[in-house]
């Protein structure tokens, strides 16, 4: 077992007083946290049995590079364990068939993708694969205790039905920074009230299993990595663009979240020093230049001034659509009409017609994150960067910039052999992700 080094307030101090070795305290076990080792044999069996189903005890030996011994005891330990079972007989091979194992049918896993207007829960199987799935329109600002009880009335419907009799383990990602080792979020400038609450401790309790929290872009890469177009890339980048921008880091085969669980965070690197004031309370922030927000804001001014006749005729049809709903409803116009966005949905559509000002507004803003990643790209070198979140709808007009970008401001060497591409999840890289970091979390557990 490998336990993190502890860094105290008088650590530091006598670091700083002549780099006094002896005083710096030993490692220390923090409590309850332990870093498990990832390739221990029994971690291995259960995550190619979830990623490829049944497979026969002499392929499993053979696969992992077990002894005979070592294999049957690993085995027969999970399933006294109640984590795998046996699946029949394989093929055979010329010789004695060999009995399959395969996880056991009754392991479920919730994963749960919380968005800043969204909730997206599915309850899957040992496999991963969904047996109850549920989506609806939430405000992250509503506070913790609302949205998780909202997502603890999702569950409870969800067992109601019949999509598990106890869960395994749960995971979830959340929008904004995240203690990955405390499973708090940390200052998440666009979740009020949310700062160190225990989400881990909470749902943990609540459901009487492990449970883990990351940031909704890490699990969004592990959700592509797993069944996506990153399928086995090792050293890639996960970009989402949606209210806000962050950027997985999967390195060597894993994620890289840093010391404290904020690497990635692109979103709040300055980019325009005399641009607008971000969440964040910086300014010039990316995030504050190009986000679902930051293009309704800009869209919406176009809209308005006429400068873009397509977003001002879906202008005009939402105004209607107010009025008619005050006459009919009487509701007040006036707040409706404050309420009117004009969505990414609508400036891909304005584009596709051609409008000029979509196609600046969507160029402008793969501009800016493209000056980003080639910055990422000669850093990190990855093989790849996948484009994901809401705003991967803007298509190939925003996929085309970011690749010019990209390719021009980073060394050949880099890009020669860098593909980069929209996600193939979609909406369900988040669920998927977190699926796959509650089913580790429960394999965890078995040691």
């Amino acid at each position: 077992m490998i336990f993190e080094k502890v860094w105290t307030p008088e650590a530091e101090r006598a670091y700083c007083d002549g780099h006094n070795t002896a005083r710096l305290p030993r490692c220390e076990a923090p409590p309850e946290v332990s870093v498990h080792l990832s390739d221990a044999p029994h971690l291995r069996i259960l995550r190619l049995l979830r990623d490829e189903g049944p497979v026969s005890r002499a392929e499993l030996g053979d696969r992992l590079e077990l002894t005979r011994p070592r294999l049957l005891a690993e085995v027969e330990r999970l399933v006294a364990a109640g984590l795998i079972a046996e699946a029949g007989m394989a093929a055979s091979r010329g010789g004695r068939r060999s009995t399959l194992v395969e996880l056991h049918p009754r392991l479920r896993f919730a994963a749960v993708d919380l968005g800043a207007s969204s909730i997206d829960i599915e309850v899957t199987n040992g496999r991963l694969e969904p047996v109850a799935l549920y989506q609806e329109a939430a405000d992250i600002r509503s506070g913790p205790r609302v949205i998780l009880q909202r997502v603890g009335e999702l569950l409870a419907k969800a067992k109601t039905d019949g999509a598990f009799d106890r869960l395994d383990a749960v995971g979830i990602g959340v929008p904004g920074p995240v203690s990955f080792r405390d499973g708090v979020p940390v200052s998440p400038p666009i979740m009020p009230g949310w700062d160190r609450y225990p989400v881990r401790e909470f749902l943990a309790r609540e459901h009487g299993c492990p449970a883990v929290v990351d940031n909704d872009v890490n699990i969004m890469a592990i959700g592509e990595r797993h069944g996506g177009v990153a399928h086995s890339v090792d050293d890639f980048l996960f970009v989402k663009i949606g209210t806000g921008i962050g950027c997985g880091i999967h390195l060597s085969g894993t994620v890289y979240r840093g010391v404290d669980g904020c690497a990635g965070d692109i979103g709040h690197i300055q980019v325009d020093p005399n641009g607008p004031v971000c969440s964040c309370g910086n300014t010039g922030c990316l995030e504050a230049l190009f986000s679902g927000a930051a293009l309704a804001r800009d869209a919406l001014a176009a809209a308005r001034s006429g400068e873009s006749p397509a977003l001002a005729e879906r202008l005009a049809a939402y105004q209607a659509a107010a009025r008619r709903a005050a006459e009919t409803e009487g509701a007040d116009y006036e707040a409706l009409e404050e309420r009117i966005t004009i969505t990414a949905r609508d400036v891909a559509d304005g584009a596709a017609e051609g409008d000029v000002t979509c196609i600046r507004l969507i160029r402008e803003g793969g501009r800016r994150v493209g000056g980003v990643l080639a910055t990422l790209v000669s850093f990190s070198n990855p093989s790849m960067i996948v484009i994901g979140g809401g705003l991967a709808q803007l298509g190939h007009v925003l996929l085309a910039e970011i690749r010019s970008v990209v390719y021009r401001r980073s060394l050949p060497l880099a890009t020669g052999n860098l593909p980069v591409v929209l996600s193939e999840l979609g909406s369900r890289a988040g669920v998927t992700g977190a699926a796959v970091l509650a089913s580790d979390t429960a394999f965890e557990q078995a040691s």
